[in-house]
């Protein structure tokens, strides 16, 4: 039987009751979800896929729950002619373009510095005004467009008409593809934008950033997130004292397929916004600049090795928030996302960028993208080894109470008795830094996306593998780290989801399985995202038997036959 605490606050999340936990404000309707009535309480069933051949699932789950591509991967393809195209040009032009681009920005540089120089930090607080905007403004506007011009963005096609600053205080631009977009700033009269604080520091990008005022945030501090949230929603509702702010909402460049979730931050002032689309009409496609494939230099060779450049500027029409949307800038956001994403003809969908690595949103669970589990299966395969569920059982038994959790890449080839340590490398570096993984995150999240155990022997093997001390529940951390384990990339508000799972106790394996068959987020997690079921595999000639490690993890697993 399951915990009658646990089960009664997920029932009331899932008949919308509010229970003031982070999760319970995200309701999503399970997908591909069957109850089994075991004992006379209905559970939660996941889709039965079993074997090493289902270790593709998560991506093909996450493609479809987001019904759109994968937008953090661009790459170029070039047919021959193509190439050698580029190259008799690049060759000519990219030096040259390079060069003139550069100094122009060494000319704009000592102007930027102007703009602020002789002032105390009180009055830099405050929006420039006098000669220092009316002439040193237009000098600056004038040099980028030139440094655009000379990078071959010859023409500028504009649709539409830029907004006033009464009219719309705020800018949003989409979708973004590369750091040539910056371009847009040059059609709308440099607005102010936000920026990583660590750009500062970069010769003349800090130069330019102080002559722009623009809003410095550090994304690893969570005080200069609030200080410029606060200080973004001053200048939106400053009634025309600042200049316009534009921001790029994706907060990362991606490869237009798709619009990733919008950052709400910007729509937390609740002020109107006026959407900005940027098109590249051109036959190669070669501004994109992403996570994965094409990188910059190989971005700014190609745009530069063409003859020039199209970009198209659409201003669509000012968009209002309803009252709702005031109260709610997630909702606002998702609004002013799915608008644009329609006229784009593309899909919206819930892929963020959270640190550096790409995950969607399923209500309150950030899944990676790229799961490292499914890499390390491959890895696995690669090596020859065709039974992954021996390898996991040796691992659970290295994995003893009170033992050091993390080993090197040496010992985990000769536990796992790979042919080189090359693999095992490969394997330490998808889950850290360095030449050292968790075994126990490795074991939990291999398993969960290999299908060769079900959801009960996961659940029980993942609670005895982080119950340290054998106590029968697991403390905030503990239940952080598994489950960190099982999806493959840290959680947020933890604590939040922790405090409504206790309910004043400590979660015992009882709560933990609750969690993961009845909350709505966690429960498309088994069902939509990892390959586990909650009964026995569906297999007439498949005999189950099990196993039981050193640390008391029963593992359900085939008998040879």
């Amino acid at each position: 039987m399951t915990s009658n605490r646990s089960r009664g606050a997920f029932r009331l999340q899932r008949h919308g009751a509010a229970t003031g936990g982070h999760c319970a404000r995200l309701h999503r309707p399970a997908l591909s979800v069957c109850s089994v009535r075991e004992g006379g309480v209905y559970r939660t069933c996941a889709v039965l896929v079993g074997g090493l051949e289902s270790d593709l699932k998560p991506r093909a789950a996450m493609e479809s729950n987001n019904n759109g591509p994968h937008p953090f991967v661009y790459e170029l393809h070039l047919s021959r002619g193509q190439k050698i195209q580029g190259l008799l040009l690049g060759v000519v032009l990219f030096p040259l373009r390079v060069a003139l681009a550069a100094l122009l920005f060494l000319v704009m540089w000592p102007v930027a510095k102007l703009r602020l120089a002789g002032l105390s930090p009180e009055e830099r607080a405050q929006p420039v005004r006098g000669w220092r905007r009316w002439l040193l403004h237009p000098i600056v506007l004038l040099l980028s467009r030139a440094i655009f011009f000379s990078l071959g963005f010859v023409w500028v096609k504009v649709k539409g008409h830029q907004a006033g600053r009464k009219e719309a205080p705020l800018l949003a631009v989409a979708p973004h593809s590369s750091f040539l977009d910056m371009l847009i700033l040059c059609v709308t009269g440099l607005p102010t934008v936000v920026s990583r604080s660590e750009n500062t520091s970069l010769p003349v990008i800090g130069a330019l950033l102080e002559f722009n005022q623009s809003l410095l945030v550090s994304r690893k501090d969570p005080e200069s997130r609030r200080r410029c949230a606060a200080q973004l929603s001053e200048r939106l509702q400053s009634n025309d004292r600042w200049p316009q702010v534009l921001l790029f909402p994706e907060g990362t460049t991606t490869n237009g397929q798709a619009l990733i979730k919008f950052k709400h931050g910007g729509f937390a002032p609740g002020v109107p916004v006026q959407p900005v689309l940027l098109h590249y009409p051109n036959k190669l496609d070669t501004v994109r600049w992403t996570w994965k494939g094409t990188s910059w230099v190989e971005a700014l060779w190609y745009t530069t090795s063409q003859l020039y450049t199209n970009i198209t500027v659409e201003f669509l029409p000012v968009y209002t928030p309803s009252a709702d949307e005031k109260t709610n800038p997630t909702l606002y956001a998702d609004n002013v996302q799915k608008l644009m994403a329609r006229r784009l003809g593309v899909p919206a969908t819930d892929y963020v960028m959270e640190g550096k690595l790409p995950v969607w949103k399923l209500g309150c669970l950030s899944l990676p993208v790229e799961p490292p589990a499914r890499d390390a299966l491959t890895l696995l395969q690669s090596a020859g080894a065709s039974d992954v569920d021996i390898l996991l059982r040796r691992m659970i038994d290295r994995c003893h109470p009170g033992q050091e959790a993390s080993i090197g890449a040496e010992e985990l080839s000769s536990m796992l008795q790979l042919k080189d340590t090359k693999t095992a490398v490969d394997i330490c570096r998808l889950y850290s830094k360095d030449e050292q993984v968790d075994l126990r995150q490795l074991v939990l999240s291999v398993a969960a996306v290999s299908g060769v155990w079900n959801l009960d022997s996961l659940i029980h093997t993942s609670f005895n593998l982080f119950d340290r001390g054998n106590k029968g529940s697991l403390t905030e951390k503990e239940m952080s780290d598994l489950l960190t384990a099982l999806v493959g990339f840290s959680q947020r508000n933890i604590s939040a989801l922790y405090s409504e799972v206790a309910n004043g106790q400590q979660p015992t394996q009882e709560d933990l399985e609750t969690l993961l068959t009845e909350h709505p987020s966690y429960q498309r997690l088994t069902a939509d995202y990892l390959n586990t079921c909650r009964t026995k595999r569906l297999s007439a000639n498949a005999k189950m038997g099990s196993h039981t490690s050193d640390n008391g993890a029963a593992v359900q697993h085939k008998k040879d036959n």
